[in-house]
């Protein structure tokens, strides 16, 4: 079947009530997720504003300050850009006012749920999904009711050949609910708490697979439509190439998915896989600038017009923090870089420049144009919009250079060696102090961000005061379907057969021996090449170009999008499937890993509530100066317990890998009431309330229970005695430290958090 355009013409009224929702709620919650976000970089140099309390210690805050910046403020900014976009694209409302308006609130009601569940410390300690299965079970749904809305409004269109932006739409919605129900497979055991399905290196596969990829497919995907969209219109300019966006959009989608594990080089993971990450990594360069170029092309012409229009100023900054994050993104991946800044705040730098100069700016620019339009009205104050617009751009530069420089720091010095091969800096306090003074300044950075973002909010409330909602209503032609051969034309043709050898190809290459991964690579090569050569040879000639024919085709486009995003999935995470499994045994048959105590497994949980991953990994990289300040390099076995993995991303403080033995429990017991007691430079946060809440030992057999479902070896006594054998260990703790004179019950969550210090680095068979 085929669409054609009738001379019947209808009326068709824009739902744009959904569209001023979003951008509401996206103006809010950014407000208050960078003020959470300011908390956060000042308890870094000034401990004490931890307060003490649970609720507003950095390791609960920090994930706090990253979901509402990532899920609130761009997925709402998202959002909006995608309703009033599509429907103007599609020339149809909205399929459904109910489901936009399950959409909306259903959102809020998540963002909400976050905001209360996460300095709960209710957390399932992945980064970018750190919320709990009820939570997640509601993004779901919402999630749904977006996807069935957007196809519905698809199906329904007066357009017969869907625009680019619409292409990064799509794969945006199929991507994200791939991604996060994969992710997120987990096994409750309680309303606010559950272990996921994988552990260890498989945990962490998966877990970056998805982290890297919901920085690309809902943090760029999206956004880079609304630049296809929101930039011409803005500009008054068309696109500058057709062609490049094609480029741009297949090369994003099909690379994208591969490179997760270069969050992962230089741990126990697989060499392969750290390797192909990090070739897909590099190859992302490509498609990335390709779009950065198309974006600021466009603007040929236009120039004289960005110097006065603050919307494009915020665009064209916005576009180019992409292309400095796309470049700097790749340059960490590759090892000897990647050595230097992982666990750094380099990362934080990076992490910043995609978040609020990219999705930032673009969101600012995006309400400055759209908010007047929406309102019948023009914008209160370009110059205060100008104004926005520098001191916002200071700020993040600001910041991103103190976070380059700490970054720095902390590589070279946690690496340096004196002359006689010992480490220069064996304190880790000296590296605290050594980038405060970066700390401060990346505060101050935030505070000018947030300064403009203010300015933002009273610009867009002055617009729009007094002023009454602008109901659009357009006259369109009617698209009907009239039947053709065409729908065979298409499942036959050059085009789908080159993508679905690409796609087997792909598989092969990643699945495959050395030498069939080398043929393998040859033949997609030469996919490429006979692609590119048809697709050149095809424009111009007044026919249906192979593009052109699965754009009046949204279903025929999806499948091919997903077929895209899936190859590099199943090539990462199916051979993840039995890394676990090489393990070696001991003489008498038993996993030379021991599983944690019922005691340990509790302190374990405990260290997730409170966020200790935030600051710490527990992942030692064979490199000299890691051995001699951590010990041996870790491995893989180590971890194939641990539900979720805990190699951490971060270190603000020192790797735990192999902490236990390290100290003795009173030293631990000082250490979590008040750090500075024994390390008087520490940013740690103290946790003062774990030495009187008590481990809740009733439902400690539930855990060992569904640790054994998801594969961990205890036998049915062990689960049956496991508050027997909590309270028996815990004594043995509580007993060594009331006789140094520091009181602590056996079944304290400061003992098990103990139990759980001690064990890392002695997890084999016979030494717990």
């Amino acid at each position: 079947m085929t669409s054609t355009t009738s001379s019947v013409t209808v009326p068709v009224t824009y739902d744009d009530k959904s569209v001023r929702g979003f951008i509401f709620f996206s103006v809010f919650w950014g407000l208050i997720g960078m003020l959470v976000g300011l908390l956060a970089a000042l308890q870094l140099s000034f401990p004490g504003l931890n307060f003490d309390l649970p609720w507003l210690t950095f390791s609960r805050i920090r994930p706090l300050h990253t979901n509402a910046v990532v899920f609130a403020l761009v997925g709402n900014m998202m959002f909006a850009g995608i309703y009033y976009s599509t429907q103007r694209l599609l020339k149809t409302r909205m399929a459904s006012d109910l489901l936009s308006k399950v959409h909306l609130w259903g959102w809020q009601l998540i963002v909400v749920a976050a905001a209360v569940t996460l300095p709960l410390g209710i957390t399932q300690s992945k980064e970018y999904a750190e919320l709990e299965w009820p939570i997640d079970l509601m993004v779901v749904v919402v999630w749904v009711a977006f996807a069935v809305n957007f196809f519905w409004t698809l199906a329904i269109r007066n357009e017969r050949n869907i625009y680019v932006a619409i292409w990064f739409y799509i794969a945006t919605i199929l991507t994200v609910a791939m991604l996060y129900i994969v992710n997120n497979l987990a096994l409750p055991i309680a309303g606010t708490k559950s272990y996921g399905i994988f552990a260890g290196g498989q945990d962490a596969l998966t877990q970056w697979w998805y982290g890297h990829n919901a920085v690309a497919f809902f943090l760029t995907t999206p956004i880079l439509g609304i630049m296809y969209y929101f930039l011409p219109k803005a500009a008054e300019r068309p696109v500058y190439s057709y062609r490049l966006s094609i480029v741009h959009f297949w090369g994003l989608v099909f690379i994208y998915i591969w490179a997760g594990p270069h969050h992962l080089l230089y741990t126990a993971l697989p060499v392969w896989a750290q390797s192909l990450g990090m070739l897909f990594s590099l190859m992302l360069w490509a498609p990335s600038w390709g779009g950065m170029l198309n974006g600021l092309l466009t603007l040929r012409g236009a120039w004289h017009k960005v110097r006065t229009d603050p919307v494009l100023k915020f665009f064209v900054a916005g576009v180019t923090f992409y292309g400095m994050s796309t470049f700097e993104g790749p340059l960490l991946s590759i090892k000897s870089v990647n050595a230097l800044g992982h666990y750094t705040d380099w990362i934080i730098a990076h992490v910043h420049g995609g978040a609020l100069g990219w999705n930032g700016f673009m969101a600012a620019g995006m309400f400055y144009w759209l908010v007047p339009r929406l309102f019948g009205t023009q914008l209160h104050s370009r110059g205060l919009a100008d104004f926005h617009f520098w001191i916002g751009t200071f700020g993040i530069l600001l910041y991103m250079v103190a976070m380059w420089v700490g970054g720095v720091t902390h590589g070279l010095m946690w690496r340096a060696e004196n002359p006689d091969g010992g480490l220069t800096y064996p304190q880790w306090a000296e590296v605290i102090e050594a980038v405060l003074p970066m700390y401060m300044l990346r505060s101050i950075g935030g505070t000018l961000y947030l300064l403009g973002w203010g300015l933002m909010i009273y610009n867009l409330l002055a617009t729009v005061r007094g002023r009454q909602p602008v109901a659009v209503t357009v006259t369109v032609p009617k698209l009907e379907s009239t039947a053709l051969p065409s729908s065979a034309r298409l499942i036959f043709s050059t085009p789908i057969a080159i993508s679905v050898l690409g796609c087997v190809a792909g598989v092969l290459f990643g699945l495959g021996n050395l030498a069939l991964s080398t043929v393998m690579l040859v033949f997609l090569l030469m996919l490429v090449v006979w692609a590119g050569f048809l697709m050149y040879h095809s424009t111009g000639t007044g026919k249906h170009v192979w593009h052109q024919m699965i754009e009046g085709r949204p279903l025929a486009f999806s499948i091919l999008t997903m077929l895209a995003v899936m190859v590099g999935g199943i090539v990462q995470l199916v051979p993840g499937l039995v890394l676990e499994k090489k393990v070696p045994l001991t003489a008498s048959g038993e996993y030379a890993v021991a599983p944690y105590t019922p005691l340990e497994l509790e302190g374990r949980d405990v260290y997730v509530r409170e966020g200790c991953y935030v600051c710490h990994s527990q992942m030692i990289r064979p490199f000299r100066s890691e051995f001699l300040r951590y010990g041996e390099p870790s491995r893989l076995e180590e971890s194939m317990w641990d539900h979720p993995f805990q190699w951490g991303s971060k270190r603000t403080g020192p790797d735990l890998a192999r902490v236990g033995g390290k100290y003795g429990d009173d030293w631990h017991y000082r250490h979590m009431l008040n750090p500075r007691d024994l390390v008087g430079a520490s940013n740690m946060p103290a946790y003062p309330w774990l030495r009187d809440a008590k481990v809740d030992t009733a439902r400690t057999s539930t855990k060992l229970a569904a640790m054994r479902r998801l594969g961990v070896p205890y036998k049915a006594e062990e689960i049956q005695g496991a508050a027997g054998a909590l309270l028996e260990q815990g004594r043995r703790i509580a007993e060594g430290l009331a006789a140094k004179g520091l009181p602590l019950a056996a079944d304290s969550e400061l003992t098990a958090l103990i139990a759980f210090l001690q064990r890392l680095g002695k997890n084999a068979v016979g030494q717990n």
